[in-house]
């Protein structure tokens, strides 16, 4: 069995969780260009997704104050994608706010908190998270996990 954790927007991430193997495999989110702007991109997305099916554990995101509304707009725009990229591969989905599973998880502040956080629970993999710009990543890995230690993968 397979359950993903996505970290939606431009520099978010997929993992899918091999929960009986304990492997993990990361993509970084699949963006296209759009008249000189990016983009989830709908295709790329499925053919990841469609690799292994599973539950998906997405991080549910709103707006955020001081954003611009051109800049909400396409991050909504991207979320939209993702969930609509998922039902349409008919793929359970658990939408999980972010002080749920990071408190959940024991996550510290911040993204570099974020990445701490993920070579803890998951060393193998600490060096997807070396970056500063693999918080995205982090973020995806710590949801997968999320889903795995809460058994978002049964029913």
């Amino acid at each position: 069995m397979v359950i993903w954790g996505i970290d939606p927007g431009i520099n978010g991430a997929l993992a899918a969780f091999h929960v009986e193997e304990g492997q993990l495999d990361i993509h970084d989110m699949p963006i296209m260009e759009v008249r000189g702007k990016k983009t989830v991109s709908p295709q790329l997305v499925k053919n990841i997704l469609s690799e292994h099916h599973g539950p998906v554990c997405i991080e549910r995101v709103g707006a955020m104050p001081g954003q611009g509304v051109s800049s909400m707009f396409n991050f909504g725009k991207g979320y939209g994608i993702l969930l609509g990229v998922v039902a349409g591969l008919d793929m359970p989905i658990v939408e999980v706010a972010p002080p749920t599973w990071t408190k959940s998880l024991k996550v510290p502040q911040g993204k570099d908190g974020h990445r701490a956080r993920a070579c803890e629970l998951l060393p193998a993999y600490s060096q997807m998270f070396a970056r500063k710009k693999d918080d995205g990543r982090a973020d995806a890995a710590l949801l997968a996990f999320y889903g795995v230690t809460h058994d978002l993968g049964v029913g």
